[in-house]
């Protein structure tokens, strides 16, 4: 059964009015146009009818401007960097911008200057194009996660490359502060206070090919023109040329969904920084737009659309078959264009006879092939992220790669919705995905746990990644444990926003390292995330669990005296005075199986998990290290089983001559239990009677979860979660029908707790 969702809507300007150009347009884009004329490769680019395109969006014609080639780069984006160079150079040096391009070279060969760019691909490479064509030095930086493609594209031109381990706006700061260092020129596309200059003359450089389009089109005059957004500055130049009193042109934005600075900025009023994560439109992945783009925007632009990497990836598959080169980025108008409704069609003026103008702003380039974000059934979103490798790295003889692609899969899914997102990392590599749907206020709120996660993929029989259904189960590597938990979760999160109404916030914690050491929720609660109740949605065969054990890790350090083998009055053997403890911890064992037990978690219990010491067969050892788990059930603290054991080693202390030993603890969790008739087990056991059709069964478990540590915040919690086998094992499944049951009872349990 499909869940309806909602994605994030179009935002639309009705009142968005037409502008007079500024004065002495008309002689900067005459000085422009012969600017151009000078550099190798200059000449239009084509302007591609595509008749079946037309056909496909009922409209009268669709044009889609190619910038698959400019200047001999595959962007646009050289238009705006050289006039951009071109006039920030000649300023440095004082020459006049009739001066020509041979001129300029060698004046700057006695003017030492280096130039300074940020890029997410294009710009970058423009800047160093000019710096290589002016014989200019470039430093061009990148900011993390760049593809290793794109970064020698970049390098090739010359460029010497200084990666940053942050994001876009965080490598244009470093940028910044280089060029201030060293009296360099910052050529960046993007104005902000106190640099305005450079990005004006940018734009003044794109608006160029507006101008071309206009004598493409002859007497025809386009009805919509849809623009890629990155930080703003071409789709500034855009707004100004078709938003220009005598034109009836409608411009329409298009941006990811995980980089919509300007979507975000235009509902809420304001220039907005936002957080953006991971987009395959790499050269739109921006946090802010441009100071002196906004009010542009704000005032005159008409619509503005996000879309998600998979229907840009889509767009650029269908214009490459239709002879287009698009990546990502250029593709993008397209996407946003087949993603209107008929409504929305209408609020840009669409109609049969409508002529609209795609300007695809990149030829085709390497990047990973994204996935799909639309899928809406707990089933088939399970499906997806099973097909995710997320093995923790702190687990297997080879480490995992990790919670990364995941979490960047479940904040495009959400940012998709327009459901509110956080990405929590404090330990690099490791994070964690906060999704919440604000209520109306005054409600309780309710959190929805998950671990995203995985133990090892090594030793699983098949593909641990297929996501093969069979039966009505499906199998792989977390399909039970617990990408189900999680895709249902997720699916619940986006059903609440769609009802609406809820007074209180649902909150969706995608948690990384459970399997290991739960930074991922301890980093939440970190964070300042609470509620007033959770579910934690690890496999439970549709029970509840209201209580499950603890366990604490103690290092037994037991010391020798090192000595040559056959010195056997000198050495003394620290792994057989070990010997001696274990033989008093299986008795500490043994008394544990006998003693009474807990009601609802029975017995706790202790066992030896790893043995180590010695160098070489040769010698007496100096030291042998025992790591003990001892599982603990309600009552029982870290504390005591670590006295525990330290009584142990006395008593072997005043037996045996020469044992000395110490005992740490080195990770403890604590046991957890909420009774049965806890208000929020009763309100989740009527729930699940209502939705599944039957009473809830109440039990508890001997393995740990996260519930303990919600618990220790203060936050009461149950584990409910679907049927599933194989946990940790060869071959694992869950059953998808109890992951639909799943998601009814967490939905409901939403809508009566959250009011």
């Amino acid at each position: 059964m499909a869940t309806p969702v909602t994605r994030r809507q179009p935002f639309f300007n009705p009142r968005a009015s037409r502008l007079l150009a500024p004065p002495g347009a008309d002689e900067i884009a005459a000085q422009v146009d012969r600017f151009h004329k000078q550099l190798p490769n200059s000449g239009p680019t084509r302007l591609a009818k595509l008749s079946a395109l037309a056909r496909e969006l009922s409209v009268g014609a669709v044009y889609v401007k190619d910038e698959s080639s400019r200047f001999g780069l595959p962007s646009f984006k050289i238009l705006g960097a050289s006039w951009g160079t071109f006039r920030a150079l000649a300023q440095r040096v004082g020459l006049p911008l009739d001066t020509d391009v041979a001129t300029l070279k060698k004046v700057l060969s006695s003017h030492p200057v280096t130039l300074y760019a940020t890029t997410e691909g294009n710009h970058g490479r423009a800047v160093a194009r000019m710096g290589s064509i002016l014989g200019v030095p470039t430093e061009i930086h990148v900011p993390a996660g760049m593809h290793e493609a794109t970064i020698s594209l970049i390098s090739s031109e010359g460029a010497a490359i200084v990666r940053s381990s942050g994001n876009y706006d965080d490598a244009v700061q470093e940028a910044q502060e280089a060029a201030k260092k060293t009296q360099g020129i910052l050529v960046q596309d993007f104005a902000f206070d106190g640099y305005e200059d450079i990005p004006r003359w940018i734009v003044d450089g794109y608006a160029a090919m507006m101008r071309e389009i206009d004598l493409q089109l002859g007497d025809e005059q386009p009805d919509l023109v849809v623009t890629p957004v990155g930080c703003g500055c071409f789709a500034q130049s855009v707004v100004s040329h078709y938003k220009r009193k005598g034109s009836n042109a409608a411009v329409m934005s298009v941006e990811p969904d995980t980089a919509a600075c300007l979507w975000k900025s235009l509902k809420k009023g304001s220039n907005t920084l936002i957080d953006t994560t991971h987009t395959t439109m790499a050269g739109l992945d921006c946090g802010l737009v441009s100071s002196i783009a906004w009010p542009l925007f704000q005032a005159h632009l008409d619509a503005s659309v996000t879309i998600s990497d998979f229907e840009a990836h889509q767009a650029s598959l269908d214009l490459q078959a239709q002879g287009v080169s698009a990546g990502p980025c250029g593709a993008s108008p397209l996407a946003a264009v087949r993603r209107l409704s008929p409504d929305d069609r209408a609020a840009v003026g669409l109609d049969e006879n409508s002529v609209v103008v795609l300007l695809c702003t990149e030829g085709m380039r390497e990047h990973d092939a994204p996935m799909n974000v639309s899928i809406g059934d707990a089933a088939g979103l399970t499906r997806a992220l099973v097909q995710i490798n997320s093995a923790n790295p702190s687990l297997g003889s080879v480490p995992g790669p990790g919670e990364t692609s995941i979490a960047r899969y479940i904040t495009a899914w959400l940012e998709h919705r327009d459901i509110e997102t956080h990405w929590i990392e404090p330990t690099k590599g490791r994070p964690s995905v906060v999704g919440v749907v604000r209520g109306t206020g005054g409600g309780r709120s309710l959190m929805l746990n998950g671990h995203i996660d995985t133990v090892t993929v090594l030793g699983y029989d098949g593909d641990p990644q297929s996501g093969e259904v069979k039966d009505g189960r499906l199998y792989g590597r977390g399909a039970a444990d617990m990408k189900c938990g999680v895709a249902a979760a997720l699916i619940a999160l986006a059903e609440c926003k769609a009802m609406g109404g809820l007074a209180g916030d649902v909150i969706f914690a995608g948690v990384a390292d459970e399997e290991a050491a739960s930074k991922g929720t301890e980093d939440v609660l970190r964070a300042g995330w609470t509620a007033d109740a959770a579910l934690v949605n690890e496999p439970t065969d549709l029970a509840v669990v209201n209580a499950h054990g603890g366990f604490v890790w103690l290092e037994v350090t037991v010391h020798g005296l090192a000595a040559h083998g056959s010195h056997a009055g000198v050495g003394v053997d620290a792994i057989c005075k070990a010997g001696y403890f274990l033989v008093a911890l299986d008795r500490l064992a043994q008394r544990l199986g006998r003693a009474p037990h807990d009601p609802k978690l029975g017995r706790s219990s202790v066992h030896a998990s790893l043995v180590s010491g010695g160098e070489e067969a040769s010698s007496y050892p100096a030291r042998c290290t025992v790591v003990v788990e001892r599982r603990t059930v309600t009552g029982e603290t870290a504390e005591q089983a670590r006295r525990e054991v330290e009584g142990l080693l006395a008593e072997v202390g005043r037996e045996v001559a020469d044992f000395r030993a110490e005992v740490r603890t080195t990770f403890a969790r604590p046991p957890f239990l909420v009774p049965a008739d806890h208000a929020f087990a009763s309100l989740v056991g009527d729930v699940f009677r209502e939705r599944v059709g039957r009473a809830a069964a109440f039990r508890a478990v001997p393995f740990w979860t996260d519930c303990a540590l919600l618990a220790e915040a203060g936050i009461p919690g149950l584990l409910l979660g679907p049927v599933g086998g194989g946990l940790h094992a060869k071959e694992e499944w869950v059953d998808l029908q109890s992951v639909e049951q799943l998601v009814r009872v967490l939905t409901g349990v939403a809508e009566r707790f959250c009011r």
